[in-house]
């Protein structure tokens, strides 16, 4: 079994949805300590002039240390309507504007007071959309014995191996985290999943590589998009 362990993250980048495709199954680490300025409440999308903007969803204050699982959404702003009026721009020059605004929309209905959950329910649509499976679990919501765990990289250890799992796969960001030698020593190959590069036209517009795949599924069919998921790719 091909495991992966990622924060629920707002919409990510497309690097993370090829990780999502090439897992047996996936476990949202929401137990991890939310940090501000992070991924897990913003993504970014293309700005209505130039470069780039954030698009992301705003939340209530909380201690240093709150873990992902319990963040709330702030109530306190019509957030639903601005993150849509962002969008609003694509209108009249990306292809796919219709059909991925009104998933967003669709996905945005719902009232979730978990950031963490409404991160993942939309990772449910745009998952769906493109034709990719994702069978989750949400750490927070799971019963399985874990040692004390004092080094980040250890997590993914221990997990992978509670869970039985043959492959562990990681972006190669947090290489410096993990150690082959434990890993193998568990039985547990430890595979790091470099990104392709997914490149595509925005007329009108200047590209910025990696946006949230929002941006992606504005310009390129859900046909287009799963090939580049299911194609090989680079790792280690």
């Amino acid at each position: 079994m091909k495991l992966g362990i990622m924060q629920p993250y707002l919409v990510p980048y497309p690097g993370y949805f090829e990780l999502i495709h090439r897992c047996d199954e996936w476990i949202v680490f929401d137990t991890a300590q939310y940090i501000r300025h992070g991924w897990v409440n913003r993504n970014r999308i293309l700005h209505p002039t130039e470069g780039w903007q954030y698009w992301g969803v705003p939340v209530n204050k909380h201690s240093r240390d709150t873990p992902i699982q319990e963040v709330r959404i702030s109530s306190h702003t019509n957030w639903r309507e601005r993150m849509l009026g962002q969008l609003a721009h694509y209108q009249n020059k990306a292809p796919f504007f219709t059909d991925v605004y009104r998933l967003v929309s669709e996905a945005l209905q719902p009232s979730f007071e978990s950031l963490a959950r409404l991160d993942i329910h939309l990772l449910e649509h745009c998952c769906r959309y493109l034709g990719i499976s994702f069978k989750y679990r949400v750490l927070s919501a799971m019963d399985i014995p874990l040692p004390h765990i004092s080094q980040p990289g250890d997590w993914a250890l221990e997990i992978s191996s509670a869970l039985g799992a043959s492959e562990y796969l990681n972006p190669p960001g947090g290489q410096a985290l993990f150690s082959p030698a434990a890993f193998e020593s568990r039985g547990i190959k430890l595979t790091l999943q470099k990104p392709r590069p997914l490149i595509y036209p925005t007329p009108g517009y200047q590209f910025v590589p990696d946006l949230s795949i929002l941006d992606a599924m504005m310009w390129c069919s859900p046909k287009v998009i799963s090939q580049y998921l299911s194609e090989d790719s680079d790792s280690e």
